[in-house]
């Protein structure tokens, strides 16, 4: 009966954290930073492709997602997979907008995009502690990169 007891109570951890999770993602497509970053341990890491090492700190989040927002203001998140185990959450995302804004240093074209990104997240009590995010940035910056010189 312990055993059954100890399940019960792992499952519905994991089902709080992929809520969390969820809510996190319809948070930030909203476009509210500030309830995102209410959902951050105060201590949160981002462990991002091609840096050394983790960004600390709960406010090293909010430029990357504001850059998101300001670039493609008609952001649109679609969760296609989510599933925890422990404290983690991995996810499988897909990001629709449309290239209005300057991103990264790229002037708005009015173009569609389409990417997706693997991500897994590490919760410790009711907030986001860690995450890695692995975005296909490539893809996304051929999509609103200007056309090639045919001269």
């Amino acid at each position: 009966m312990h055993t059954t007891h100890t399940r019960n109570k792992t499952d519905s951890t994991i089902e709080k954290n992929l809520a969390l999770l969820h809510t996190a993602y319809e948070t930030l497509e909203s476009g509210d930073l500030d309830a995102c970053a209410e959902m951050l341990t105060e201590d949160f890491l981002a462990d991002l492709p091609g840096l050394p090492a983790p960004l600390h700190g709960r406010e090293i989040w909010r430029p990357g997602a504001r850059s998101m927002l300001d670039g493609f203001p008609d952001l649109r998140i679609a969760v296609e997979d989510m599933f925890g185990a422990d404290d983690r959450v991995a996810v499988r995302v897909h990001f629709r907008g449309t290239h209005r804004g300057t991103f990264p240093g790229v002037p708005a074209t009015d173009r569609p995009v389409s990417f997706r990104s693997l991500e897994i997240y590490r919760i410790e009590g009711d907030k986001i502690a860690e995450e890695w995010v692995a975005p296909d940035m490539l893809g996304l910056m051929q999509q609103i990169s200007p056309a090639p010189d045919r001269h």
